[in-house]
């Protein structure tokens, strides 16, 4: 035993001499993170004298190096290319191996990676009538992909189209299957666009967080849900429109040959669903009785095929079913048959007015004066029965200087003379033999060469400074008392607002000429009606007769006659008949000019009746213009009082009238009023000589 602990000693030194002789590190296992900075020795490797250390075979390839007695990492970790590294050290003598040492490197993973989609855009199409609740897009087909392998990913779903929110959505935050939350409308959402987040933590603000971004187009694909509509239609909601209901009127004894005017409008319907937009069939199922009426099967004109004796009310269910027959509808179009008889024409406007170039040839279209680029269109409606618009046929009856083709106004002749001419335009319903009048005003005038005059100045010339230059206009009837003027303004302008008939029968103007013209008539004292040119003539375009419904106005000088004022309505007469040219007869054209005791020529025509013209023009014939002047520089002519401005006058010369007789009240009660004082039987005796010394005394006898 003594022996053993002798030895002790000597075997202790054996092995320290035996470990000096080989290398050694001082750990075989270590962990780094990805991305750790290769600079940075792992560890120190001690080799003994007379030895070399080296890198073995089974080494990671490139992965470290040995600088001295130290390894380092070659290469930057990355735990998705390599999770365990592993070195391998061999000591060597020479060239013999001494010892070998194997080092393990754990790379431990670093959330360095973003999350991808495998997609961009990913477009998907949805039918309609997906049921709410289902898995539109799988979570297989929206997930994002991470290398990170430990990140769990959190998934966002961002509405781009607005409000689209409310119909999808995301089963959970880390599932991005897409969900049906509400029931789809192609109508009014053909698409929509989402935005879809994929983030590596579950805050934005987590340091080394990732977003991927992706983008969802959902496009809504139509299924046939809906049947045809009627148009026009209410939309209840995106399925139900309450579609219109058709009402018409036809004329007894009369069968139309063009499609029925409805209202609100024709027969016509179309695919409620608008993305398959089927064509319509048309077809009448009940009230057609007799067969009176058919419907074209592709267009929905309903059209009649044989008159209606007596008057009835038809009630017609019209179906309007797709062309692959999956759906349809039905509605009800009521058509009344009645007589026709009286219903009249109606024109749009009292009063058109038309424009054409001095010296245009026979057959020249007259053109709007509002719009010269457009011809003027003369249109009469009949409001009682639509479709017999086309059965009315137009033409002037009291100017032969034009004509009506259809609604156009044509020149009849070669248009010499410059001037303004009235034309009376008679529509003539052919069904119902209603007929209507209404008035043109055509203006003949040069051409313009030079800058565009406007309206009030063109045409007409005054020889006199300050004259007031005007375009005639109709007149409108005298239905008050008579005014006598002389040298003066003729009476009053009309007043904002008043309403001016137009002529019962047209007369058509021609060139100013200045001299005597047969100006409109005033009444004489006597009762007839007197026109007084004076001697210095003034040259304005002449105006259309109008009807007398009351006593006339005589002038002499002042304006030529009223002419309506802003905002006044002139409107066509009931009817009227056109006054023909020849000798001149009672109550219908002027008399034979007699001289007057002021020398000055004067025409006088016979009283007339109410409604009848007072002048009577040849048609086509212009007029010539002679009023008369004065100092102001107006024209003479005939003005009447509206009722109002008769009132207003009555008004003020009654009040004048009442002043009048209170201030010959008082003059009368100063000079007589102390006669009246003293009764009778007594006498007014002077005390004094003041004024008021004075009372009342007996008389003595």
């Amino acid at each position: 035993m003594g022996t053993w602990v002798l030895l002790l000693p000597l075997l202790f030194a054996a092995e320290a001499q035996a470990q000096a002789q080989v290398c050694s590190v001082d750990k075989t296992s270590l962990t780094v993170k990805e991305n750790t900075n290769p600079g940075e020795p792992l560890l120190d490797i001690y080799v003994p004298q007379g030895q070399q250390v080296t890198l073995g075979p089974s080494s990671t390839l490139f992965a470290f190096r040995i600088q001295g007695n130290q390894l380092f990492l070659n290469v930057t970790p990355d735990y998705e290319a390599n999770t365990m590294l592993l070195a391998h050290l061999e000591c060597r003598s020479g060239d013999s191996v001494v010892t070998q040492l194997r080092v393990f490197v754990s790379v431990l993973d670093v959330n360095d990676n973003p999350p991808r989609f495998p997609y961009e855009t990913k477009l998907w199409e949805v039918p309609e009538d997906t049921r709410v609740n289902t898995t539109v897009i799988s979570e297989t087909e929206l997930e994002a992909q991470d290398q990170d392998k430990d990140d769990v990913l959190f998934y966002t779903l961002q509405e781009v189209t607005l409000g689209a929110s409310s119909f999808f959505s995301l089963v959970g935050a880390n599932r991005p299957a897409l969900r049906l939350d509400q029931s789809l409308d192609l109508e009014r959402w053909p698409n929509m666009t989402f935005r879809l987040l994929a983030r590596d933590t579950q805050e934005e603000t987590t340091e080394l967080s990732h977003t991927a971004t992706a983008t969802l187009v959902l496009e809504v694909q139509p299924v046939d849900l809906r049947p045809p509509w009627f148009l026009p239609c209410s939309y209840s909601d995106g399925f139900v429109c309450i579609h219109a209901q058709y009402h018409g009127a036809v004329p007894t004894g009369h069968r139309l040959p063009a499609p029925l005017i409805l209202h609100p409008g024709p027969v016509y319907a179309v695919d409620g669903d608008q993305g398959i937009n089927q064509p319509i069939k048309y077809s009448i199922i009940s009230g057609n009785e007799d067969s009176t009426f058919s419907i074209s099967v592709d267009s929905g004109n309903l059209t009649m095929t044989k008159s209606i004796p007596n008057a009835k009310t038809f009630l017609l269910v019209v179906k309007g079913e797709q062309a692959d027959n999956a759906r349809y509808s039905v509605t009800q179009v009521t058509v009344e048959a009645r007589n026709a008889s009286g219903s009249m024409p109606h024109f749009t406007q009292s009063l058109y007015r038309g424009t054409a170039g001095l010296g245009s040839g026979a057959g020249v279209v007259v053109k709007d004066a509002a719009d010269p680029s457009q011809p003027l269109r003369i249109r009469a409606q009949d409001p009682e029965f639509p479709d017999l618009n086309s059965a009315i046929t137009y033409r002037i009856t009291n100017n032969s200087n034009f004509r009506m083709d259809g609604e156009a106004v044509l020149t009849a002749t070669s248009q010499e003379h410059a001037g303004v001419f009235y034309a009376e335009v008679e529509a003539n319903n052919t069904v119902t033999s209603g007929t209507a009048t209404t008035v043109v005003e055509i203006q003949i005038q040069p051409s313009p060469t030079g800058p565009p005059t406007s309206p009030e100045t063109a045409g007409t010339t005054r020889p006199s400074s300050g004259t007031t230059l005007e375009v005639p206009r109709p007149p409108e009837p005298s239905q008050g008392s008579s005014t006598t003027s002389s040298g003066g303004d003729t009476g009053l302008q009309p007043s904002p607002g008043t309403t001016l008939t137009s002529p019962a029968s047209s007369m058509p103007s021609g060139p100013p000429s200045v001299g005597t013209s047969p100006s409109p008539p005033a009444a004489s004292p006597s009762g007839g009606s007197a026109t007084r040119p004076s001697s210095s003539p003034t040259s304005e375009a002449p105006q259309p007769p109008e009807p007398s419904q009351g006593s006339s106005t005589t002038s002499s000088g002042g304006d030529t006659g009223p002419h309506p004022s802003s905002g006044t309505t002139l409107r066509p007469p009931a009817s009227s008949t056109p006054a023909p040219a020849g000798p001149p007869s009672v109550g219908t054209s002027p008399s034979p000019t007699t001289a007057s005791a002021s020398g000055a020529s004067a025409q006088t025509s016979t009283p007339m009746s109410p409604g009848s013209s007072r002048n009577t023009w040849t048609p086509g014939t212009p007029e010539t213009d002679g009023t008369e002047g004065r100092p102001d520089g107006g024209q003479a002519g005939d003005r009447r009082f509206s009722e109002a401005e008769m009132a207003v006058l009555g008004g003020v010369l009654g009040a004048l009238l009442l002043l009048a007789l209170i201030a010959l009240a008082v003059l009368v009660y100063k000079n007589y009023g102390h006669r009246l004082t003293c009764g009778s039987g007594r006498a007014l005796v002077r005390l004094g000589v003041g004024a008021g010394a004075a009372r009342c005394r007996p008389r003595r006898e």
